[in-house]
């Protein structure tokens, strides 16, 4: 599309200063739990099941060492080995289960998460199918991209790692914590308060953490959108000598990333290591505690009854450890977690992106046509088409697709208080040829983007056959039109492929006859592989004229009644133009075409020819009757006045 089809504004990221919300979180379990009802809980299952058993060895080792201080009193260990050993073996069996319970959770995770991920991909693929053009046209493409390379890696995260590792750290504090109350309330206060610091520690650094996570994702965005830009037009780059200021612009737009990154980074990775010196200072301070109140020996502290004892101490310090090294885990976590929900909350926000509006209700289909001009609708392909036009009253009415297109005093803004259309009218009856000229923003491509309903009028009509195009549906509006743009679009695939992408159902045979109908079967012949040759980054095998010709070629195929030359030959040199001409003379024949050329000689023989200027028709009328009004168009003719 030309560089005057709409505005292009910076893309739409996550706020870096809007406080972030959960719903993100909530829609992506919703999705996540419908999309595997039953291995999710299984899974679910097994991270529970081997939280739990992570803690058994506190309350085994308690009552192995209790068994041994016994036994070590009385001084009798003949009955050790038949008390003890039991309790090792559950230990180790346990243990054992709980080794397959996390190798069951892990590849259930690693297929639901993959899984969730391809389905995401799908999701926001297809979505984007129904999202209308100017959403393309105002926002960068590498942003856009973004979504499916970091926005879903860092979802990837969230779900295989982040999630599961919240869980499990929260089962095992919990089963720790109660415990250890049941061992003892006085020392597990003490751990108590060592946790609300570490709280409170994790609450004001992870609070700055996510801040900046957040403008971390939306800063990989901005940055992968520039870099795709300057990796488009690195030929423009070069020929203008302009590496150092892309370089400038770069490293502009690099500090950003590196900013967010480092301060989220800086956060994040300054919240481990405190949390871990103050786990290792309460587990000092619970050492001294139960030191102190094993040597008193004198007072009952536990709930159960139990005396503290030295069965009781080495156990607790160890459940701390694992009590404190888990609630750190949590805090880690945050930050995944945190920028998990951004990269969602960036694919919700375009998932939520409103899809392209299509009300229309005439559809387009194969058509007979009897000597008594009667219409009737086939399902095989005739080459005559018709609107299939539904009324209130349950009646069909039936109206020769001929591309009769009117425009009726059409107003249009792509920015609400700056007009770039203003009360134009066109009249293309079918068969004609009608050419719009003019300087670079004179309104002529939005012309054509209004035809086929890229974009939609502010004020006015526009009818196709008699029919408002509002009435049309979309896809079928632009069936009827052949579009051939100024920058062409070439896939992977085939020469063969790419031409018969215009129609899918063309056979070799017409993709070869359209080929010859552009002028592209002579260079194409003369490849090793001919119409089977490969292309690829859109076509960069070969020169932007025999990728012009191709995507003429294209639109050849479809054979459409109405065709839209934007630029269609700019590309070509002039002998070669010569060669095209006469099979675009061919290929418009019986045809309403529009065309927009700043080479005049292009236009000389359209039936009639329009003067944009500031998004208004300034003149119009054939070749003759504007050389003889001796206006714009005669002064861009004569060369006394030049397109810009």
């Amino acid at each position: 599309m030309s560089s005057n089809s709409g505005p292009r504004n910076l893309p739409k990221g996550v706020s870096a200063t809007r406080k972030f919300n959960g719903n993100a979180l909530k829609r992506t379990l919703k999705m996540l739990w419908q999309s595997y009802p039953a291995l999710l809980p299984t899974a679910l299952c097994c991270i529970i099941f081997s939280s739990i058993v992570a803690t058994m060895p506190a309350i085994f080792n308690q009552k192995i060492l209790a068994d041994i201080e016994m036994f070590y009193r009385q001084g009798d260990w003949a009955g050790a080995k038949e008390v003890i050993i039991p309790k090792i073996i559950i230990l180790a069996s346990l243990y054992l289960v709980s080794l397959l319970a996390v190798f069951a959770q892990t590849q259930l995770m690693a297929y639901i998460t993959q899984g969730f991920l391809g389905k995401m991909r799908k999701i926001v693929f297809n979505k984007m199918q129904t999202l209308p053009i100017k959403y393309f046209d105002t926002n960068k493409h590498g942003d856009i991209m973004s979504h499916y390379t970091n926005d879903i890696d860092a979802i990837r995260q969230l779900i295989s790692q982040s999630i599961p590792s919240l869980i499990q750290a929260s089962i095992i504090v919990c089963t720790v914590f109660f415990i250890m109350l049941w061992y003892s309330v006085w020392i597990t206060l003490v751990v108590v308060a060592g946790v609300f610091l570490l709280f409170l520690v994790t609450k004001k650094v992870g609070g700055g953490s996510a801040k900046y996570f957040i403008r971390q994702q939306k800063s990989i965005g901005k940055a992968e959108g520039y870099i795709q830009e300057i990796m488009n037009g690195q030929k423009v780059v070069k020929v203008f000598c302009h590496e150092d200021k892309s370089i400038e612009a770069f490293d502009k737009v690099n500090n950003e990333l590196y900013e967010d990154s480092r301060k989220a980074h800086a956060y994040a990775n300054i919240l481990g290591p405190i949390n871990m010196n103050i786990g290792n200072i309460l587990y000092v301070i619970i050492a001294t505690v139960g030191g102190l109140l094993l040597l008193g020996n004198v007072w009952n502290l536990s709930l159960s009854g139990m005396a503290l004892s030295i069965s009781i101490v080495i156990p607790f310090l160890n459940m701390t450890k694992q009590f404190t090294g888990n609630v750190n885990q949590v805090s880690q976590q945050i930050n995944s977690v945190v920028m998990g929900l951004a990269g969602a909350e960036r694919v919700f926000e375009l998932m939520d992106t409103p899809a392209e509006v299509d009300d229309g209700y005439v559809t387009l289909v194969n058509a007979i046509i009897d000597e008594n001009g009667n219409i009737t609708e086939t399902e095989n392909r005739t080459g005559t088409w018709a609107w299939k036009h539904p009324h209130g009253d349950g009646t069909l009415t039936y109206t020769e697709l001929k591309g009769d297109v009117l425009l009726e005093n059409v107003d249009f803004s792509y920015v609400e208080g700056r007009p770039v259309l203003k009360n134009v009218s066109v009249f293309a009856k079918p068969g004609q040829k009608v050419a719009f000229v003019g300087a670079t923003g004179a309104g002529k491509t939005t012309i054509t983007n209004l035809i086929n309903r890229f974009y939609d009028i502010e004020d006015g009509k526009i009818r196709y056959d008699g029919i408002n195009v509002n009435k049309i549906k979309k896809s079928d509006l632009r069936r009827s039109l052949g579009l051939v743009l100024q920058d062409t679009n070439l896939f992977t695939g085939t020469v063969m492929e790419n031409i018969r992408y215009g129609r899918l159902d063309a056979t070799d045979e017409d993709c070869i006859n359209a080929a010859k109908l552009s002028g592209a079967d002579d260079f194409i012949s003369r490849m090793p592989k001919g119409y089977d040759t490969e292309l690829s980054n859109n076509g960069s095998n070969l020169s932007q004229g025999q990728r012009q010709l191709i995507a003429i070629a294209r639109a050849a195929v479809a054979d459409p009644p109405v065709m839209i030359l934007d630029e269609a030959t700019s590309s070509i040199d002039t002998r070669t133009e010569a060669i095209v001409q006469s099979g675009m003379d061919s290929l418009m024949k019986g045809r309403t075409v529009f065309v927009i050329a700043h080479r005049l000689s292009t236009v000389k023989n359209s039936d009639v020819i329009m003067v944009l200027e500031k998004g208004e028709i300034i003149e119009r009328g054939s070749h003759k009757e504007l050389i003889a009004q001796k206006g714009k168009y005669y002064s861009l003719y004569t060369g006394a006045f030049e397109l810009e």
